[in-house]
C-alpha cells in the first residue's frame, strides 16, 4: 500500500462527515459560536490572498469615499479586520468568543470597539450603531434560517449612513454544508431597501460558481 492510497478519501466519507455536521448544527448563531469557543477561526475567506485583496478594496474604498466611520455585521476573529485601515471602528458578531478574540487582539487600539450581537434583541432607534459605511464580508452565505437574514439585512442597511458594502454570493447555488445557504441578496435590497442603490459590483478575489463579489450601495 503506498502513502497515496492511505490519504485517498474512503468512499462514502464525506457523505457521512456532511450528515454528521447537519445532525450536529442547531443553528447559525450557536454554530459559529462553539466554532470559535472550539479554537476555530473565521475561515480560508479572512486569511492568505483572499484576505488581503478584500482589503485592498475596502481601504481603497475608504480613502477614496472620504469614510470616517465603518461598522461591521460579523466582525469574526479579527484577522480580517488586522488588515484594515479605518479612521473607526465598530465590530459586531454573534459569537461572544469571537468578541472576545478581538477585545484581546485589539486592545490597545482606541478606535475599534466591539459588541455582541443579537439580532432578536437588538433595537437601535436612537442610532447608536450607526456609521459612513456598513460592511458585511462573508457572512450572508452563512445565515441560513430566513428571519435570521431578514432581521440582519435590516440592521446591516439601518447601519449605514452613507455607503453599504457587501462581500457575498449572490446566487441560489447547491452546498451541502449545513452552515452556508446561498441567496440572491440583490432582490431583498431591491424589495426593502428603496433608500438604497445598487452603485457597483467588482469582481471578488477567487474562483468558480461559489466566487464572492463585491455589491457597494450608496444611499439615495
Amino acid at each position: 500500500m503506498t502513502v497515496k492510497d492511505l490519504v485517498r478519501p474512503i468512499p462514502g466519507m464525506r457523505q457521512f462527515s456532511l450528515l454528521r455536521q447537519r445532525l450536529r448544527f442547531s443553528g447559525s448563531a450557536s454554530f459559529w459560536e462553539q466554532r470559535y469557543a472550539l479554537g476555530g477561526g473565521s475561515g480560508p475567506g479572512s486569511y492568505g490572498i483572499l484576505a488581503h485583496e478584500k482589503a485592498q478594496f475596502l481601504n481603497a474604498f475608504v480613502r477614496a469615499h472620504g469614510v470616517r466611520s465603518v461598522i461591521e455585521f460579523g466582525s469574526g476573529d479579527g484577522n480580517q479586520l488586522s488588515l484594515a485601515d479605518y479612521p473607526s471602528y465598530i465590530g459586531l458578531d454573534v459569537s461572544q468568543a469571537a468578541i472576545r478574540l478581538c477585545q484581546r487582539r485589539f486592545a490597545n487600539d482606541p478606535a475599534k470597539s466591539f459588541f455582541r450581537y443579537d439580532g432578536t434583541c437588538f433595537v437601535d432607534r436612537a442610532g447608536v450603531f450607526t456609521a459612513d459605511l456598513a460592511v458585511s464580508l462573508d457572512v450572508i452565505f452563512h445565515l441560513v434560517e430566513d428571519p435570521v437574514f431578514d432581521t440582519y439585512m435590516s440592521h446591516l442597511f439601518g447601519a449605514g449612513q452613507r455607503h453599504v458594502v457587501v462581500y457575498s454570493t449572490n446566487g441560489e447555488i447547491r452546498d451541502d454544508a449545513p452552515h452556508v445557504r446561498h441567496r440572491r441578496f440583490t432582490s431583498w435590497v431591491a424589495d426593502n431597501c428603496p433608500q438604497w442603490r445598487l452603485a457597483q459590483t467588482v469582481d471578488g478575489p477567487g474562483s468558480g460558481s461559489r466566487r464572492a463579489d463585491f455589491f457597494v450601495y450608496d444611499r439615495v
